[in-house]
């Protein structure tokens, strides 16, 4: 079973992408330099607002995730696992973690990337606040 959510978000002059765990997109269209895991703010979704389909299918055992963030020409892919403990609930944020650490605003787990890992082009791209982003969620899980 394969379901895909699409996010839209902008950039923001603040944007720092050092954080070493987690990366974050918030509904929020504010953003100071202590929020160093935020990579794209104005998102037009957060966890709340995922599809219910969307939603099971990541809480599924062994759900997969991958996420893709493009910028222009720029592209990051990260890698990542769902869990039956999430909750989707949160009204303005989705986190992704490298850690197995589940919240309100969790999307999914043990990622292969943080905000750090991003390229530092892809970064640049992201601190002009007119940049659009696309984030393509990929949930795969066995049925």
């Amino acid at each position: 079973m394969k379901v895909v959510e699409i996010i839209h978000a902008k950039g923001h002059e603040n944007i720092l992408s050092t954080n070493k765990t987690t990366f974050e997109i918030t509904k929020e269209n504010h953003l100071t330099k202590r929020g160093d895991c935020i990579i794209a703010v104005n998102a037009n979704k957060a966890a709340a607002d995922l599809s219910r389909e969307f939603k099971e299918t990541v809480r599924k055992e062994n759900a997969r995730l991958t996420i893709v963030i493009e910028v222009d020409e720029e592209k990051e892919v990260v890698n990542a696992f769902g869990s039956p403990h999430l909750s989707f609930t949160h009204l303005t944020d989705l986190v992704v973690r490298k850690s197995n650490f589940i919240c309100s605003r969790t999307l999914a787990i043990r990622a292969d990337k943080a905000a750090k890992d991003f390229s530092r082009i892809f970064v640049k791209k992201l601190q002009n606040p007119k940049q659009t982003a696309t984030i393509t969620l990929i949930a795969e899980a066995a049925i």
